[in-house]
């Protein structure tokens, strides 16, 4: 439960920093209450990771040589995959980010009467969020790490790994924002994927 736990921490928490889902916390805590956007952002997340776990699972009833295999090769070339991408992407990839963060915020918002009501806050985190997050890249490292891991250990990981990136997002989004850059983040998540299939494929031995 402890390697579980650590994987999905330090997967989600690395993948997490500059995504999507990291600029839409920042634009709506920037406009609404941090803790109503938090509370939307986290829930969101923590629907997802259940999700994502339990189709997991739901895959971990294969032979397990089958997804001992597909878990290595997913993650080795999910990984370099995602350094191919870095090496691809422009030193502006973080601005175009932000903007379609900014976009998807415009096209969800309802008018002004509404907009400052808790369940409005709630629900357009809530929504914005689920919708940004579904297919990402920490979705499929979620289910990947279910099918071959402890998935009470996967769930806490990557629930207080989002927790933690929300928190960032909501509390001081606005002054690390323009400091963060999408190509090293998705550097180091590539490596790190890689890293996570070397090792299933250590234990596996």
């Amino acid at each position: 439960m402890l390697t579980a736990f650590t994987a999905g921490l330090l997967l989600i928490t690395i993948s997490e920093l500059g995504d999507k889902t990291f600029f839409i916390a920042v634009i709506l805590s920037m406009h609404h209450s941090r803790r109503l956007v938090f509370a939307g952002v986290v829930a969101a997340l923590a629907a997802m990771t259940v999700l994502s776990v339990t189709f997991g699972q739901v895959l971990s009833f294969l032979p397990k040589i089958y997804i001992h295999y597909a878990e290595i090769v997913l993650f080795i070339a999910f990984g370099l995959k995602l350094i191919y991408d870095a090496n691809k992407m422009a030193v502006s990839a973080t601005e175009e980010v932000a903007e379609e963060a900014q976009e998807a915020v415009e096209k969800a918002d309802l008018d002004n009467s509404q907009q400052k009501s808790v369940w409005s806050i709630l629900l357009k985190s809530f929504v914005l969020t689920f919708i940004a997050e579904w297919g990402d890249r920490t979705q499929i490292a979620t289910i990947a790490l279910a099918a071959g891991n402890n998935p009470i250990g996967v769930t806490a990981g990557a629930i207080l790994g989002h927790a933690i990136c929300a928190a960032i997002a909501v509390i001081g989004g606005r002054l690390i924002a323009g400091k963060i850059s999408e190509r090293q983040i998705t550097f180091i998540g590539g490596f790190l994927f890689i890293i996570f299939g070397i090792v299933a494929a250590i234990e596996g031995k």
